[in-house]
């Protein structure tokens, strides 16, 4: 189950363990995010970069999908890295390890085959300065991958909005073409470019923010309607929406010449 290593967390009570154990992490968006980026990431990365990790879900499951790689989630929460450092030993991941830093002032330069940004540009003030970090990170030759809010999403069920206004982030979202302006001005190829979150989970990341403000509100509440609202997002995972809440960047950095 996708997530379950989220139940090893040292926060949660002996109920939510049970919870996650049985349907996986319990967070409608971010297992929409997962079964979107997840089949796009192949080959065999030797070292890969979970930049802005957050809770470790991602940089777990990469370390579960590429054995054979170091696997580095970066991030500022020091307390959250304890947790997740918790998870992925309690799991027994041993090829992951958690950093604490900030992505826009990041050390690595050309370390890394695979770089992930899930969700996290729009968090960052100066998200130039955070995507040519995401940049030089990667190896010439290597992959960023890097996901973001749409700036509009399809609410309540047909027209099109400015995207929800969540404490934290700096900008609703980004345009299509403005995220392609932006990573291409960072010295990246990009070689697919699309929007994510199509009408099923639109609909089912709508119901979510109106029973948790993005906050963790109605706790009890939203845990009876998680699995409807996480079946709701399945249906949809393979839709190509031409506008969504969603956008997805596949870049390639250049080899030396090119």
């Amino acid at each position: 189950m996708i997530g379950r290593e989220l139940a090893y967390s040292p926060d949660l009570n002996r109920f939510e363990r049970a919870y996650v154990m049985l349907f996986g992490a319990p967070i409608n968006g971010l297992r929409i995010r997962l079964r979107r980026i997840l089949p796009e990431l192949t080959g065999a990365p030797r070292r890969v970069l979970d930049a802005g990790c957050g809770r470790g879900i991602f940089t777990i499951e990469l370390a579960k999908r590429f054995p054979g790689a170091q696997v580095v989630g970066l991030d500022r929460d020091r307390n959250q890295l304890e947790k997740n450092l918790a998870m992925a030993a309690a799991g027994q991941i041993g090829n992951v390890e958690f950093v604490e830093g900030d992505v826009t002032a990041m050390p690595y330069d050309g370390e890394f085959d695979l770089v992930l940004s899930v969700d996290n540009l729009e968090h960052l003030e100066d998200d130039r300065q955070g995507i040519f970090c995401l940049a030089r990170a990667a190896r010439a030759g290597g992959r960023v991958v890097i996901h973001v809010p749409g700036y509009r999403r399809r609410w309540p069920l047909i027209a099109f909005r400015t995207n929800f206004d969540v404490p934290g982030h700096y900008r609703p979202g980004y345009h299509l073409e403005d995220i392609c302006k932006l990573v291409e001005h960072a010295g990246l190829h990009v070689d697919k470019a699309y929007y994510t979150y199509g009408w099923w989970e639109t609909m089912s990341n709508n119901i979510s923010f109106l029973v948790t403000g993005a906050e963790a509100k109605n706790r009890v509440l939203y845990a009876i309607l998680f699995p409807i609202l996480n079946a709701m997002s399945w249906f949809g995972r393979k839709s190509r929406p031409k506008l969504g809440a969603g956008v997805m960047v596949q870049c390639v950095k250049p080899e030396v010449g090119e």
